[in-house]
């Protein structure tokens, strides 16, 4: 599981710091950062966000103001310099309240709060047999068995189903890691197929649903294999 993540401070030093953390630990993505908290409620819902790191002291609004102002509030982890709010902070249900200056390790401790949190409100896999989704503000049910492939669109994924597609903000490998092994591969830097939709292949190309979908050199062994696998466990 990723969480998708934005920084709100007014301290461009604070800032930083806190996004060189984010940046270094696997389970986060880095969208964006606000040194305004009114600039931050302009522009939250262009991106889908899962987590913001939010200072509690800022010029324009006080943390605490922007939440009161937000319906659909992300997971909130706190950050300040001084003790007195801490109560405050988790009568609004803050995940987690971090106190300036911030180390890694107090750090680590308070996403892994955001990640268990995350897996009870809003899990991605629900079983073995379809996902929960986000795509344009809305969940989507999603069963395995009718996405054809997966395709990397810069910042986001492109989910094509048997039904129609989603543009998902997720990268590619947080995908991959959701998807079941043994029917999904990953047959080049852009593209997850599933195995059972593969009409045929080449040296150079998956054909599905007469769809092209090209295969890196380097994968058609593991191509071969997997689908091999495959037919073994489900026709034998």
């Amino acid at each position: 599981m990723t969480l998708n993540c934005v920084v709100v401070d007014d301290s461009k030093i604070q800032r930083l710091s806190i996004i060189k953390l984010i940046k270094g630990h696997d389970s986060l993505n880095f969208i964006d950062e606000y040194s305004s908290a009114l600039i931050c409620k302009e522009n939250l819902y262009n991106h889908q966000v899962d987590l913001i790191f939010l200072d509690i002291e800022m010029p324009d609004l006080t943390g605490f103001q922007f939440l009161d102002l937000l319906e659909n509030k992300p997971q909130i982890i706190f950050i300040t310099g001084k003790t007195q709010y801490a109560f405050k902070a988790f009568n609004y249900d803050a995940t987690d309240y971090l106190h300036k200056p911030i180390t890694r390790e107090r750090f680590n401790a308070a996403v892994n709060k955001a990640l268990k949190q995350q897996k009870l409100k809003n899990p991605i896999n629900v079983d073995d047999n379809y996902m929960i989704i986000r795509s344009k503000h809305k969940k989507h049910k999603v069963f395995n068995r009718n996405i054809k492939w997966v395709e990397a669109l810069g910042d986001y994924i492109k989910l094509v189903t048997d039904e129609k597609s989603f543009i998902i903000l997720s990268t590619m490998k947080a995908f991959e890691n959701e998807l079941p092994e043994e029917k999904f591969l990953r047959i080049h830097k852009s593209y997850i197929v599933n195995l059972t939709k593969i009409e045929r292949f080449s040296p150079k190309m998956v054909e599905i649903d007469n769809s092209e979908i090209p295969l890196s050199r380097n994968k058609k062994t593991l191509l071969v294999d997997a689908l091999k696998t495959f037919e073994r466990h489900n026709y034998n």
